[in-house]
């Protein structure tokens, strides 16, 4: 497939209707296509692009779609979608040139009337261009419509935070992702590091919040890169980055990683320990033991077993058996929507109740497991704080032998200490949001 609005609408088809993660689908879609790099990158666009600002679009194709959505052909509907958002919020290409494409497209893909249709509904919002689609009165409608958000998320987040950090948090959540790679000190220096990605023609620049850091501004896939592919480095998000180091890890301890793949946070404990003591790495989905497995090959970690183990289940040949557990729980992901913005359409707030008694059954095994003096380290990638603060306060109600102990990374407008001790990570240009408590066993 060579026509790049045609890959991105699959890719979209297939997050939208069969609920695939849009990373790994777009990835697929991209490697079979004969596209060049610069048409991967404009598919790229406008499939994060169109599903991040899905709410808005919907809402202004709603005012030209009288007969409803439901009675529109799935591929057509993605086509007027992909059509306004390059219209509104991309200058690189000219709207006649965006109605002329979805025109060709669905008269080749679908129909002649279908064409036509397609052609009606964007020459009519052209015309249209200074309508009013949301009720300007209403702060949670103009929230809803500016940021593309769902009513249930932009209250979830207004009623946790209150309005202004609620926007803050809004703001954050749609802006785009850079690459950041974490170095492996085991092979190289972070300055040596940091001088090869130049000499590979890499745009870098210092991280924002983590030493091992480096934000890749640009250059190729990093992951064709031979540094990747040597183990010299691993691309994780900052806020990911922190979770390790809260864990007070040094050589030769044993540590348990209870809900591993794909391994990012596995590999930087080892690293950390500098690939002595022992790593256990568990996840309950087998076939994803590999990623971690993969891996740790490539970086070069030989501490490091991996197993099978649904982590709610008690396993008592794990009684307090490490120094050191993380419990980087399942969770409803509200904080990574950066980097996945279908989240704002897959997850259904009532139903994000029920991962809080995975998460708890995690943490109840978890405290099992680490020795006295040891340490638990719990963390989120959601911002939802049922499943934050409210399992931490939980916890240590209903575990008394247990204390947090406050951590700290730096005075950063985007990361919020508790006076309770623990953080919580606002997403921002740099980090997505993320939620980490630390927890020791007194007793």
């Amino acid at each position: 497939m060579n026509n790049s609005r045609a890959v991105a609408i699959a890719v979209i088809e297939k997050v939208l209707n069969e609920n695939a993660y849009s990373n790994i689908v777009l990835g697929l879609e991209l490697n079979k296509s004969e596209l060049n790099d610069k048409d991967k990158a404009l598919v790229t666009e406008i499939v994060y692009g169109t599903l991040k600002y899905k709410y808005t679009i919907d809402k202004i194709l709603s005012k030209f779609i009288k007969k409803g959505f439901e009675k529109v052909d799935s591929f057509v509907l993605n086509i007027l979608r992909i059509s306004v958002y390059q219209i509104r919020f991309l200058d690189k290409v000219p709207s006649f040139a965006v109605v002329n494409e979805a025109v060709t497209l669905t008269k080749k893909k679908s129909n002649v009337g279908a064409s036509q249709f397609v052609n009606g509904v964007l020459r009519n919002y052209l015309r249209d261009s200074t309508a009013v689609y949301y009720n300007e009165k209403d702060n949670i409608e103009r929230l809803c419509f500016e940021y593309s958000f769902t009513k249930a998320l932009v209250k979830l987040f207004i009623k946790q935070y209150g309005p202004e950090k609620a926007e803050e948090i809004l703001k954050g959540l749609n802006n785009k992702p850079d690459v950041t790679v974490r170095v492996n000190t085991l092979k190289l220096t972070y300055e040596e590091i940091w001088e090869k990605l130049i000499e590979n023609g890499y745009n870098i620049e210092k991280g924002y919040a983590c030493p091992e850091a480096i934000r890749i501004i640009k250059g190729k896939n990093i992951e064709d890169n031979l540094l990747f592919n040597e183990g010299h480095i691993t691309v994780q998000d900052e806020s990911a980055m922190l979770t390790a180091p809260s864990m007070d890890l040094v050589p030769n301890l044993k540590v348990l990683d209870l809900c591993s793949a794909p391994g990012g946070k596995t590999t930087h404990i080892a690293e950390l320990m500098r690939n002595t003591g022992q790593v256990s790495a568990f996840d309950i989905h087998k076939n994803k033991l590999s990623l971690i497995e993969e891996n740790l090959k490539r970086i070069g970690i030989t501490n490091t077993t991996c197993d099978v183990m649904d982590a709610t289940v008690y396993s008592e040949n794990l009684f307090e058996c490490a120094e050191r557990v993380l419990m980087d729980v399942p969770c409803s992901g509200l904080g990574i929507i950066r980097k996945k913005p279908e989240i704002k359409w897959s997850k259904d707030i009532n139903n994000m109740k029920s991962i809080i008694d995975i998460q708890r059954k995690i943490m109840d095994n978890a405290s099992k497991y680490v020795k006295k003096g040891g340490v638990l380290v719990y963390s989120t990638c959601t911002l939802n704080k049922e499943e934050n603060e409210g399992n931490i306060d939980w916890f240590i109600e209903t575990h008394p032998e247990f204390r947090i102990e406050p951590v700290f990374y730096g005075k950063l407008n985007n990361i919020n200490y508790s006076d309770k001790g623990y953080v919580t990570i606002l997403p921002n240009e740099y980090m997505d949001g993320f939620f980490i408590a630390k927890i020791i066993k007194s007793w």
